[in-house]
């Protein structure tokens, strides 16, 4: 390996460097530790026999049992009692956990949705749940549910959180994951395929995949956090401060942001959600600003869509969130999909796009997150 360019990358990832954000994230708080950028001989690097296979066991599609399934959001946490894949109650409860500083308030919410959905089971064979954030081993290491816990809180109540819920229900099977994989999962389970990259569009952008033989990953699918605009004078994101990130193209944040570009005044202080009901209101009556808006995103989305496809084999895209409900969505994928057939006909040949069917959107999630876990 090149030493000097080994020691130029770990300049940049070390404290202080233009990559910190990124040690410290997923290195020191996702890892455990700090990136560190080595240079070795091919020689030395590990054989493809040698390589860790533990990443390679499907995840999901287990709908045999008496499951409970849950998706903790920023505003409401469902639950779901399942049995043999037939989802027989499902509810929201609200709940505000973002600025909670005691983590009870997180544990003792969760517990009680799991008792709400038990008591219409006859038992309880497994567990399974979704949320935002980085999961390892079913052990939350960032997520924005708790970002209101102090550190040390977090590392001594929040870590095992998942743990301690397990031994609370007698130790049945009990998975946890992204909450976008298991979106795109329970699209894969209802399209009956693989190649599935799930794509949601809100307050930002939520991803997640399914590989060739319909199984989630063990890949960090954060795709808001990913470059699709390599100018250096691209919108930075408020949170790692990179430019260009796919959250500036891909939401809320886009929507009110070309809207302003496009001739569109809001109030000083009107909130992000407000603006986009407000665009979606004009683009409803046919305004040709708001049009202007969602074409563009199209735009962005047709050339990403293709830039994606250099990091995953993409045979379907499931797209959803707030940002493509009505006349705007349909207009920013038939817009991708222009750009797609003219400047990347190979990819538009073999990728399809879909929104989520009324079913996928009532019990999909509860249902593909239910089905993490195996009962052995």
């Amino acid at each position: 390996g090149c030493e000097a360019l080994a020691d130029a990358l770990a300049e940049r990832f070390a404290e202080g460097g233009t990559r910190a954000f990124d040690s410290d994230l997923i290195g020191a708080k996702a890892f455990g530790e700090p990136v560190r950028v080595l240079a070795c001989s091919y020689e030395e690097t590990p054989r493809e026999e040698e390589r860790d296979s533990s990443s390679d066991s499907p995840v999901g599609r287990n709908l045999g049992g008496c499951r409970i399934g849950f998706d903790l959001g920023g505003s409401d946490r469902k639950s779901a009692a399942v049995v043999d894949g037939t989802v027989v109650f499902s509810e929201e409860v609200k709940w505000d956990p973002y600025f909670e500083s005691d983590p009870s308030y997180h544990i003792e919410g969760i517990h009680d949705s799991l008792k709400r959905a038990a008591a219409h089971l006859p038992r309880v064979d497994a567990i399974g749940g979704s949320a935002a954030g980085i999961y390892v081993n079913n052990e939350p290491r960032v997520s924005s549910l708790f970002r209101g816990v102090s550190t040390e809180d977090f590392d001594r109540c929040v870590r095992g959180i998942f743990r301690d819920l397990k031994e609370r229900w007698n130790d049945v099977p009990f998975e946890v994951a992204n909450d976008g994989e298991v979106t795109a999962l329970a699209g894969a389970m209802e399209l009956g395929c693989g190649g599935v990259l799930g794509l949601a569009m809100g307050t930002s952008q939520a991803a997640g995949y399914v590989d060739e033989g319909g199984s989630i990953t063990t890949w960090i699918n954060e795709l808001a956090f990913c470059p699709v605009d390599y100018r250096d004078d691209a919108p930075a994101d408020e949170w790692s401060g990179d430019v260009g990130c796919g959250v500036q193209y891909f939401s809320q944040q886009a929507v009110a942001r070309l809207a302003v570009l496009a001739g569109i005044e809001f109030n000083g202080d009107m909130p992000l959600p407000e603006r986009l009901i407000e665009v979606q209101r004009l683009m409803a009556k046919g305004d040709e600003k708001a049009h202007k808006v969602y074409q563009t995103i199209g735009a962005y989305f047709g050339y990403s869509i293709a830039h994606y496809a250099d990091f995953y084999d993409i045979r379907h895209l499931l797209i959803l969130g707030r940002v493509t409900s009505g006349e705007g969505g349909q207009l920013m994928i038939d817009t991708a999909m222009v750009v797609l057939e003219d400047e990347f006909p190979a990819l538009a040949k073999n990728i399809t796009m879909s929104t989520p069917s009324e079913q996928l959107k009532r019990h999909g999630q509860a249902i593909a997150a239910a089905s993490l876990p195996k009962i052995s």
